[in-house]
């Protein structure tokens, strides 16, 4: 008898080792999985950063040309404000003249503009669609990690709830079911 009881004992050490390193392990796939899915977002994201960039670097040198363009206009107009009263606009030369000389600038701020704008619209485009689809991406990405982490729930709860019922059914076992109902229930 005694012999058995230290084979049971030895038994039950055994057990209690092997469902140590069986959480050890589980914890580590669990790590590991953590880690790939982790992995393989940043490369999607890493890969939507790249299409980011690629798309919108043509437009920095169009931007910077706008820029300068802009800033030339400031000067110009802070230049000549003093020369403009707030509620007249005065007008050296007659009227013709002017208006023929507004016509040519605007004509010039038109075309410029022209060619600014389609590229500038066609990139935006572009832009846009890669947002949407990092957008969609990240979306995918995160309904997919919470069902993941319920799946990993659920089979913690599932283990937890076999390594218990294994662990008293071994105890009834060893010590009777009248003993293990007075440890639950006194």
């Amino acid at each position: 008898e005694k012999r058995v009881a230290m084979m049971e004992e030895k038994a039950e050490e055994n057990l209690i080792k092997l469902c140590e390193e069986k959480r050890r392990k589980q914890k580590q796939l669990w790590e590991l999985k953590r880690e790939i899915l982790l992995k393989e977002r940043e490369e999607k994201l890493n890969e939507t950063l790249d299409k980011q960039i690629e798309v919108l670097s043509p437009l920095v040198a169009v931007c910077e040309q706008f820029k300068e363009q802009y800033k030339s206009f400031a000067a110009s107009l802070d230049a000549t404000r003093h020369e403009l009263p707030i509620k007249n606009i005065h007008i050296e030369g007659d009227k013709q003249t002017y208006l023929d000389e507004l016509g040519k600038q605007l004509m010039i701020t038109q075309e410029l503009l022209a060619e600014v704008m389609p590229e500038h619209s066609e990139d935006s485009a572009k832009a846009l669609g890669a947002l949407k689809e990092l957008k969609e991406v990240s979306q995918q990405l995160s309904k997919g990690l919470q069902r993941s982490f319920t799946d990993v729930q659920n089979l913690s709860f599932d283990t937890s709830k076999e390594v218990s019922l294994h662990n008293q059914l071994v105890c009834e076992e060893n010590h009777g079911v009248d003993v293990v109902k007075r440890w639950y229930f006194n």
